[in-house]
């Protein structure tokens, strides 16, 4: 058992070195969505902490490259089950960054977006952050768009992490408001 545990941890040390060693953006890619694979599985949360894999992740919700981009979120989606993991997301002060990922035109990237968010609901304080009127308002839009996948995750949000009065306060808003001024476009299927 504690072999299978050192080659796990020495095979994600070994994926991590080659992230940074590459300057291929497509190498780059297969590395990060490798991770965020990883990050799902609960035998490697251990690993990915002590390889700072999270930070990996945060940085990567900034850069240009989608594909970076939407890797980055779904490692941080699969860490952010995690308590400590979550804790280290809020205390890097990350939910603006996740939040910045719900206006992504590539849908894997809201969905793990939302589904960050919702893992990151469970501290009050947190809460009250994530359950912001735009963000509730944003929610409710997607819960009317075409992509079922999109749609029924945007319900389970607005249920789970907002309050009655919140989603009345955002329709009244959203009544008040044009379509055009709304700002978060609907991501393409």
């Amino acid at each position: 058992m504690w072999k299978k545990e050192c080659d796990r941890f020495e095979y994600l040390q070994t994926l991590v070195t080659e992230f940074q060693d590459t300057d291929r953006d497509e190498a780059k890619e297969q590395v990060l969505a490798n991770l965020a694979n990883f990050a799902y599985d609960p035998k490697n949360v251990e690993h990915l902490k002590q390889l700072q894999v999270a930070d990996l992740f945060l940085d990567m919700l900034t850069e240009d490259n989608d594909n970076f981009v939407e890797f980055g979120i779904g490692g941080l989606c699969n860490l952010s089950m995690d308590p400590e993991c979550c804790d280290f997301i809020l205390q890097n002060d990350a939910i603006p960054l996740v939040i910045n990922c719900l206006s992504s035109p590539r849908e894997e990237t809201v969905l793990s977006a939302i589904s960050t968010l919702m893992n990151l609901s469970t501290p009050p304080l947190s809460r009250l952050r994530i359950s912001d009127m735009a963000i509730v308002e944003c929610m409710l839009r997607f819960s009317l768009c075409e992509s079922p996948r999109l749609r029924n995750l945007a319900h389970v949000f607005v249920q789970d992490c907002c309050s009655e009065e919140q989603v009345s306060q955002a329709r009244r808003g959203m009544a008040e408001r044009t379509q055009t001024a709304l700002g978060i476009p609907l991501p393409k299927d």
